[in-house]
């Protein structure tokens, strides 16, 4: 059957639906899904699939400068497109494309990138694809995402808002998904291995994934570590403005 057909079909499966309820009772509550589905729409219509969408906004986070300008892919136009695709990805269903569409694979290459903010945007990304999601959680860890993530999230020299990006993305990861928790265990580093924020080395007692309190507890360092982070940094962006107050 043609995308066209199929979305005729859904077409007319949704007026059916909504016109027997009218006809048969007037005052009858209209039906729980009264939508039609976006691909079908956009089939029908000629528009891009939510697929194509989120290929298109890989596209250009991955598009490199050729050295052309009317052609260059500015930093501006991958944070949109990243800010695209994190939106689409907070619909199960486009989370699960991730997978189909080999999207992966691109997404935690970003990690990697040169760019801070890129690097900031993929973390939110992948936190958002794998939030109360086992599939996408487990095609996470089983790419190594986790210590990728892990070296963000530790990195004294990351920024403050990459670094919290990364946490929230291992957060996401590792709560109700015992083997991303266990994987971000065996990544930490030392110095974060004191499950109430210490400094004790060595393996961590095992930690269950549907405890809340107790995932909370072996984040505690990390987060506390982006919290002074992003105080340092405040306070760096603060002085210039003091001491021009202090000579004014």
């Amino acid at each position: 059957m043609s995308s066209m057909d199929r979305g005729l079909n859904e077409l007319l499966k949704w007026s059916i639906e909504n016109a027997s309820t009218t006809t048969n009772d007037p005052d009858a509550a209209p039906p729980e899904n009264r939508g039609l589905n976006a691909d079908a729409l956009a089939a029908l219509f000629g528009g891009p699939s939510e697929a194509d969408l989120m290929k298109a906004a890989m596209a250009v986070i991955m598009a490199r400068d050729d050295g052309d300008s009317n052609t260059t892919t500015t930093l501006d136009d991958k944070l949109v497109a990243f800010d695209n695709l994190e939106q689409l990805v907070e619909s199960l269903d486009n989370a699960n494309l991730l997978e189909r569409l080999s999207l992966w694979t691109p997404l935690l290459g970003v990690l990697e990138s040169e760019e801070p903010d890129l690097r900031r945007m993929a973390a939110w990304c992948i936190g958002t694809a794998v939030q109360n999601n086992r599939a996408t959680q487990e095609r996470l860890v089983a790419l190594g995402g986790i210590p990728r993530l892990v070296a963000l999230a530790a990195g004294a020299g990351e920024p403050a808002a990459v670094r919290r990006k990364a946490i929230y993305a291992l957060s996401s990861a590792c709560r109700n998904y015992q083997p991303a928790l266990d994987a971000y265990l065996a990544a930490l580093p030392a110095a974060h291995r004191g499950r109430g924020g210490g400094d004790r080395e060595g393996d961590l007692p095992p930690v269950d994934a549907t405890d809340m309190d107790a995932v909370d507890a072996v984040f505690s360092s990390l987060k506390a570590d982006y919290q002074a982070a992003e105080a340092a940094e405040a306070a760096k962006k603060a002085a210039p403005a003091a001491a021009a107050d202090t000579t004014s």
